[in-house]
């Protein structure tokens, strides 16, 4: 679906404060079940059609430490056939990397014809953790912007599908979290130094994330801030605005069956089939 292109940061203007965290939680562990199973068949069924298609898709996720990223995926990626993604959880550049333009390694990383990428965190280091920490410099960060834009209009304009996606929870949250980590010896290793210390940088961090959405927040390529603290909702919202975003003017209905698959199954099995689609399952989707 062809998109009209405008000028980064006239799309939205995302303020974190503004976010409500309240407003949307979910009631029931039955509610959460039963909306959750539908949105990740929705989700199977676009794979699907990515796959016989040859569709590319992206998937970014920012956000704060312990804001529910690896959650969001796993429930994301469940249903999926594991040959059609790739998560990349995203660290430290190497010391390879450093010696290269910082867009390198995520051009190594872009899906093949048919998947998608998952990055759990991503080039946005660049102007948030980069910035903020100061491994880059003034000139480095603000250039990055544009670097970022055109780096994704590369890629619509190749065809593929940007979901850019940032949890945020608030620093109160965010406490009680990592206190839940200290306790849990299963959880304890996700807790690290660097994320207790950044929490006296919160203000600076807010500013950075505001000005990166901001900045390259485009059309083709929009920042979705999820509200966090319900992990319930984080999850069902990430899915609906991913699910969203992925059948956008795509057909996701099955493709129709090969003739000669058709023949010879009705041949060996018995089975009669012009469409591809049984009885069974038009009564599923509809």
């Amino acid at each position: 679906m062809q998109r009209m292109a405008e000028k980064p940061g006239k799309v939205s203007k995302i303020r974190l404060a503004k976010l409500d965290q309240d407003k949307l939680r979910i009631e029931t562990a039955e509610e959460y079940d039963r909306r959750l199973g539908k949105l990740q068949k929705e989700l199977l069924h676009i794979q699907q059609t990515y796959w016989h298609e040859k569709r590319r898709a992206i998937i970014v996720f920012e956000g704060w430490d312990a804001a529910g990223k690896g959650g969001a995926i796993r429930r994301m990626t469940e249903p999926l056939d594991p040959r059609g993604f790739h998560v990349w959880p995203i660290s430290a550049p190497t010391a390879e990397e450093q010696g290269k333009h910082y867009l390198y390694r995520f051009w190594t990383k872009l899906p093949a014809a048919g998947t998608f990428a998952i990055f759990d965190r991503s080039w946005y280091g660049r102007v948030m953790v980069e910035r903020v920490e100061k491994f880059a410099t003034k000139d480095q960060w603000k250039r990055a912007y544009d670097e970022i834009n055109e780096f994704e209009r590369l890629l619509t304009d190749d065809g593929v599908r940007i979901v850019k996606l940032f949890l945020h929870i608030t620093p109160e949250e965010q406490l009680e979290r990592f206190r839940e980590r200290m306790k849990n010896p299963y959880k304890r290793w996700k807790l690290t130094e660097e994320d207790l210390r950044n929490r006296a940088k919160w203000d600076d961090y807010v500013k950075a994330v505001e000005a990166m959405f901001d900045r390259t927040s485009t059309p083709q390529a929009p920042w979705h801030a999820v509200e966090a603290n319900s992990k319930w909702h984080a999850r069902l919202k990430v899915l609906e605005i991913v699910t969203a975003t992925l059948k956008d003017g795509v057909n996701i209905a099955p493709p129709p069956i090969d003739g000669n698959v058709a023949r010879i199954a009705a041949e060996v099995l018995g089975v009669q089939s012009s469409s591809g689609v049984s009885d069974e399952e038009r009564q599923s989707q509809g």
